[in-house]
Parts: structure tokens; C-alpha cells; sequence
């Protein structure tokens, strides 16, 4: 068929015309969709059917629809991963592997009776066309991700029964398919079943110590997306080898680089976009040209095996969210939402379909036939249709409710951070800690600021500073957040930073540790000396000797009475939220009247992170530290300005002592919120320098150790 006689044939050949109309497809679809309230997925899908082999025969499914196919199936599955809030998902374990259990067992046992005693199948026919209905794909997951829900209880809970129920579906699978090869014999399944076992370990240890090897060693973003896809396809690609489909190797692999993937993090936004911008929706086109909706109109049988085996699955599926919403009394709408997500049949099923196609019978029949095949083309596309619909309609509303819960539990004071650049060694590690403290919902209140001295107005400072503004502003927009770029002249970098603080409103300042340039010189520096003298907002210093996004664990010294200060609950939910993205126990060092509100607070807010709480009775103490914290742990001491309630004498010896003992240690310096405006006239002692004790305390140290002697 000429093609407007321009030399072009039906269905089109040619790669670049191909993949052409697939882009125009990924563009407008969702366009025209959304004005008609359609799930885009759905959109991809229909979209596929209509210029398929079985549609207006446009495309021809070639090899490149197989391998973005498997490409797009792995990256769904590897998000879901990528995306579970693990530590929630520790406290949701049991209930996913309810409902994962339930998935399974229901639609075995319901499709096992209807496909005999209805379809009038065999046996070994009826077992794996059962597995089918228990399988499922979470094709409706970028609905969740796009409304910002990934991390809600029951979306944990469908992503966990998912991982069960598909496992259970391929290891059945693979029973089958292995009965009718040569090699098969009574233990082929407790072998297959060992195999999975020890690859999930063997993935389980070596991936995050590789990956956490290779973060800290490379920091180009492009060099880590490619690591990150390589992981993924090593772990799919292991699965294969062992008789199992490689999307539970895909989804393994996002469990456990999870951690090492912040959620606010540039990699994260990177590897999302490239998924839903090309991978998962040529993935959802090929589903589409694979569905023949005549086969509804020519062929009784045909209607028949794909009306029951669509009623089944959808039926059994919503029994088991139903069951398991009843057990545990959670709402209709979170039992809407994981019905949405397990709903959809693709990945498990195809295979499944087709490898029961491919086994011909002694009787020269296939174990699969043709209406099954067809029928399960029909279930695919219905079933994709009915969970996109009921997922976004759940997620919707889930997300105009939590919205609002969060709106009314938000603190009156704008959340906005001041990062100071100037140094360009450590701006991408300044960028990196103000992400993981950051409120996840919000997607702006950073300011990069660069002051530039009014006595030193050289062309090449103004350029760069310009320049280390912009690669700020990069960091931000590769994580999905806005960024206001500021540039100041003022007499000196510590009033220039106070007086933006004061214009823009921000919360808290966020600067890089001072480096001593001379023996004389102060651990803070001068200017971090008058800018805690010149704000009473909160101030972080940080020194980072590695990526963030490998620290494993936070070590949190808190002086006593630091509850009383004003700032105590910010910089608290700040920890507390690096913590959540980055997957780190906080190891709260503490005396037992503080101890008792932080406890409170994480239990209440962020049950969810892991946290452990040891007494620290004077600040004496902090030498005993030494052996909590290892290279790669991050250590906050928690202090505060001189003459405050919190503050204690003890804090002059802090720049010895963390220069000897810490020097090794990622660090994270925090002077809280405190009330008053600064008292810049009044005479502050050196915050920065070993001071001498005052002479009663000296006094008093010479009579304890006499009295001890004697």
C-alpha cells in the first residue's frame, strides 16, 4: 500500500519514521486524554492497538518494541523498588505479604474450579492459566508517582504483595515449563526454589556495597544513571539465567539501591524522567499492538475464555484487597487504591501465555490455545483499562487528602534555605544535604547566594561567582527544585549573607566548615564567628568527606536542656527527614530529660525511621563518641550560641576536640533558633578557638581530683 505516493508502504519499516511516530504518540496522547479525564496509560495502550498488525497496520512490532518493551517492563518494576519507603515498609511487611499471599491463593483457587468445571481445561492447563489471574503488573504506578503518593501505606502494601504474588506465579512457571523439559525430575522445583534463594541473597549483599563503592568514588550524574541502569539489567539478566522472568531480578535491584537513592535526589529525578518519558510508554504502545479486539466479534470460544478468565481476575483481586482491608480496618480508599494497582495483567501474564503457547502435548496440541492466547490479549487490555481508571481516581483523592493534612499540620514559618556558594568543591555537597532536609512536598525555597566583597569588584570574581550560581541552580533543576539565584555586593560575605537572610525571609543558613589557612586562624573562621552573631536563625556548617547519598548512619550529640530552645523541633524534623530519604538509623546521644522529647517527636511524626537513643549525661562525654562514629557516618553536634539556655561552658573545647578526634568524620555543625534579635555590641567570647577554662571551673577540677587522690 503507497503511503501519499511518497514511496512509503504500510506498515512502516524504516527505524526513523518509526520511532517518529511513537514520540508523537508519547506526546499528544496524554494531551488529548487528559481534556477527557482518560488515564494517559490507557491512552498508550489504545494508541498501540490502533496502529498494530490488528488496528490500521502502521507499525510492525519489530525488535524494537521487544527490547524498549522489556526495557520499559523492567523500569516499572525497578521504580517500584526504587520508590517504597523502606522503612515504612518494615512496619507494613506482614500486611504485603497478606495481601500477596491472598492475591495468589484466591485467584488460584477460584480460576482452578472455573477453568475446569466452565472452560472444561485439563489439569496442568487450569494451574498455570490460574497462576495467570494471580499474576500482576503494576502498570497504573506512574499514576502514584505523578500525584506524589508513592509513599503512602496502602501503595507500599500492593508493591510488596506485587513482589510476593509474582514470585509465586513465575516459580509456578517455572514448574510447568520445566515439567516438559528433558532435564526435569521430583526435585526440580526445591532446585529452582534454592537458585532464587541464594541469587536474592547474593544481590541483596553485594549490590549496595558495589553501589555505594562506586557513588563515592564517581560523582558525574550521567556515569551514575548508566551504573544504575547496568545494576538493574545485571540483576534481570541474573534471574533469567536461574528459569525465572528478569522483572523480579529488576524490582530486587530497586529494593536494595533504595538507600542509595535519595527520593529528592538529581539521580532519582533523572532516572524517573527517562522512564516516563520513554521506556515505560513504549512498553505500554507494544502491549497495545499485541491486542486483536476482532477476536471479541469472529470467534465464540474466544469470548467465552476471555469473558470468564476477565471476571475471574478482577473478581479475585478485589477479594483480596477486600480481605485484606477487613484484617487490618483500613479505609475504602486505600483498598480502592491497592485494587487499582493489582489489578492490571501484563508482564507475568504474557509470559506466562507464552510459554504455555510454545509447549506442544504428546496429542500434538498446545498446552495454551489459540483463545487462550487470545483471550488473555483481551484480559490484558481490559484489565489495564479498569486499574487505571480506579487508580486515578484513588489516587486523586488520596492526594487532595494528604494535601490537606499536611497543610494543616505545616508550621506557620516558610520553609527556605540560604546556601552561601563560593567554594566549588563543596557546593554539590551543601546542594546534597539542603535536598534530604528539605519537605518533600515543597518544590521551590532554595536561595543560592554569592556575596562579592564591595572592595574587590573584579570582572573574574563577578564571573565567578556567576558561574558557581549556575552550577547550583543545575543541581536543583536535575532534582526537580527551583532555585533563586542571588547575587550581593556588600563590605564583607558575613553581612551580606545576614542581610539577604533578612530580605528574603529565609529559615536557616546552610554553609561549608571554614579550612584553618593559618595556625592562628579560628575552626569556624571569622566569618561564620560574625554571622552567628549577626542572625539568630538556624546555621549548619557542614564537611562532607563523601557523597550524601552514602552516609550509612547519623550520630546526633544534643547537649542537656537543648528542648528549651526555640529551634529544638526544627532542626529536630530536619534530622529526622534526612534520616527518612536517605534510609539511616539516627543514634540520639542525649541526657534523659532530653531524650524523652526526642523520643516523643520520632515516635509520633517519624515512626518510620530508624532510631536509637543512648544518655550522654555532660558534654564531658563527647570523646565517647569517638567509637560510635566510623568514615562513613555523619556527625551532628548539636550546639548553640553563648549566653543561651542550652549553652554550655564545655562547648569552648569543641574546635580541639573535633579537630583530634573527628578530623576523619563527615560533619554537620547545628546552632539552632533562638529567641531575640542579636546583641552584635554586646562582647561574646570566641566561639571558634580553644578557650582556657574560667578560673572556677579550674578551681573546682583541682579540688575534685585532690579529693579523689586522697
Amino acid at each position: 500500500m503507497q503511503w501519499l505516493d511518497l514511496g512509503m508502504k504500510l506498515p512502516i519499516t524504516d527505524p526513523t519514521w518509526i520511532f517518529f511516530l511513537v514520540l508523537v504518540i508519547i506526546l499528544f496522547a496524554p494531551i488529548l486524554l487528559n481534556r477527557l479525564r482518560i488515564p494517559h496509560i490507557v491512552g498508550m495502550i489504545l494508541a498501540g492497538v490502533m496502529i498494530g498488525e490488528y488496528g490500521f497496520n502502521i507499525l510492525e512490532r519489530d525488535s524494537s518494541f521487544e527490547l524498549f518493551g522489556k526495557v520499559g517492563l523492567y523500569y516499572i518494576m525497578f521504580l517500584a523498588g526504587l520508590e517504597m519507603n523502606m522503612e515504612d515498609f518494615k512496619s507494613i511487611r506482614t500486611k504485603a505479604i497478606v495481601l500477596g499471599l491472598l492475591a495468589f491463593v484466591i485467584p488460584m483457587t477460584l480460576g482452578f474450579f472455573s477453568n475446569v468445571f466452565i472452560l472444561q481445561f485439563g489439569f496442568i492447563t487450569s494451574v498455570l492459566l490460574a497462576s495467570m489471574y494471580a499474576s500482576h503488573t503494576l502498570i497504573s504506578y506512574p499514576i502514584v508517582i505523578r500525584y506524589g503518593i508513592s509513599r503512602q501505606r496502602s501503595v507500599s502494601i500492593a508493591v510488596g504483595g506485587t513482589a510476593v504474588t509474582d514470585t509465586l506465579t513465575l516459580l509456578v512457571l517455572a514448574v510447568i515449563s520445566g515439567m516438559f523439559k528433558e532435564e526435569y525430575s521430583d526435585l526440580f522445583w526445591v532446585w529452582l526454589v534454592a537458585k532464587v534463594v541464594g541469587l536474592s541473597a547474593l544481590i541483596i549483599f553485594f549490590f549496595p556495597r558495589i553501589g555505594r563503592w562506586f557513588f563515592r568514588k564517581y560523582d558525574d550524574h550521567v556515569v551514575q544513571f548508566i551504573f544504575v541502569l547496568a545494576m538493574v539489567f545485571l540483576g534481570a539478566g541474573l534471574m533469567e539465567l536461574i528459569g525465572m522472568e528478569g522483572i523480579l531480578g529488576a524490582f530486587l535491584a530497586g529494593l536494595v539501591l533504595n538507600r542509595l537513592i535519595p527520593h529528592v535526589s538529581p539521580l532519582m529525578h533523572h532516572l524517573e524522567f527517562v522512564g516516563n518519558a520513554l521506556f515505560i510508554p513504549y512498553f505500554l504502545i507494544g502491549v497495545g499492538m499485541l491486542i486483536d479486539v476482532r477476536i471479541l466479534l469472529v470467534h465464540g470460544g474466544a469470548l467465552k475464555v476471555a469473558l470468564v478468565m476477565t471476571v475471574m481476575a478482577m473478581i479475585s483481586k478485589w477479594i483480596a484487597c477486600w480481605a485484606t482491608q477487613k484484617i487490618y480496618r483500613m479505609n475504602s480508599l486505600e483498598r480502592e487504591l491497592m485494587f487499582g494497582l493489582s489489578n492490571a495483567q501484563a508482564a507475568a501474564t504474557l509470559a506466562a501465555v507464552l510459554v504455555g503457547y510454545n509447549i506442544i502435548l504428546p496429542d500434538g496440541q498446545r498446552l495454551l490455545n489459540d483463545d487462550v492466547l487470545n483471550g488473555t490479549v483481551v484480559l490484558i487490555l481490559f484489565t489495564c483499562i479498569i486499574s487505571s481508571f480506579v487508580t486515578e481516581r484513588a489516587a486523586r483523592r488520596v492526594a487532595v487528602k494528604v494535601d490537606c493534612e499536611e497543610m494543616n499540620a505545616e508550621q506557620l514559618e516558610e520553609e527556605k534555605f540560604l546556601i552561601p556558594v563560593s567554594n566549588p568543591e563543596t557546593i554539590e555537597n551543601l546542594m546534597g544535604m539542603a535536598l534530604v532536609m528539605k519537605n518533600p512536598k515543597r518544590k521551590g525555597g532554595f536561595i543560592a547566594l554569592n556575596v562579592i566583597n564591595d572592595n574587590a569588584t573584579s570582572q573574574s570574581d563577578t564571573m565567578n561567582g556567576k558561574r558557581q550560581l549556575e552550577r547550583a541552580a543545575m543541581i536543583a533543576t536535575s532534582a526537580g527544585v527551583t532555585l533563586n539565584m542571588v547575587t550581593r555586593f556588600d563590605l564583607n560575605i558575613a553581612s551580606g549573607i545576614v542581610h539577604t537572610l533578612k530580605e528574603v525571609n529565609a529559615s536557616e543558613v546552610v554553609i561549608g566548615l571554614h579550612r584553618k589557612a593559618t595556625l592562628v586562624d579560628s575552626f569556624l573562621g571569622n566569618m561564620t564567628e560574625s554571622l552567628l552573631k549577626g542572625t539568630h536563625k538556624q546555621v549548619m556548617i557542614v564537611k562532607c568527606l563523601m557523597p550524601v547519598n552514602t552516609l550509612r548512619r547519623i550520630v546526633v550529640a544534643v547537649p542537656p536542656k537543648a528542648e528549651f530552645e526555640v529551634g529544638f523541633f526544627k532542626w529536630l524534623e530536619r534530622i529526622a527527614r534526612m534520616g527518612s530519604q536517605l534510609g539511616c538509623k539516627i543514634h540520639f546521644f542525649a541526657h534523659l530529660d532530653t531524650q524523652r522529647y526526642l523520643e516523643g517527636y520520632m515516635n509520633k511524626n517519624h515512626a518510620g525511621v530508624r532510631s536509637e537513643f543512648s544518655e550522654l549525661s555532660t558534654w564531658d562525654d563527647l570523646l565517647l563518641l569517638t567509637k560510635q562514629v566510623n568514615y562513613d557516618h555523619l556527625l551532628v553536634i548539636v550546639s548553640a550560641r553563648r549566653g543561651y539556655i542550652s549553652y554550655d561552658p564545655s562547648f569552648d573545647r569543641l574546635p580541639h576536640q573535633i579537630t583530634r578526634y573527628f578530623s576523619n568524620n563527615s560533619l554537620l555543625v547545628l546552632f539552632p533558633d533562638q529567641y531575640g534579635d542579636p546583641q552584635e555590641m554586646i562582647s561574646y567570647a570566641d566561639l571558634s578557638q580553644q578557650q582556657e577554662s574560667p578560673t572556677y571551673e579550674q578551681v573546682g577540677h583541682w579540688f575534685y581530683k585532690w579529693f579523689k587522690k586522697k
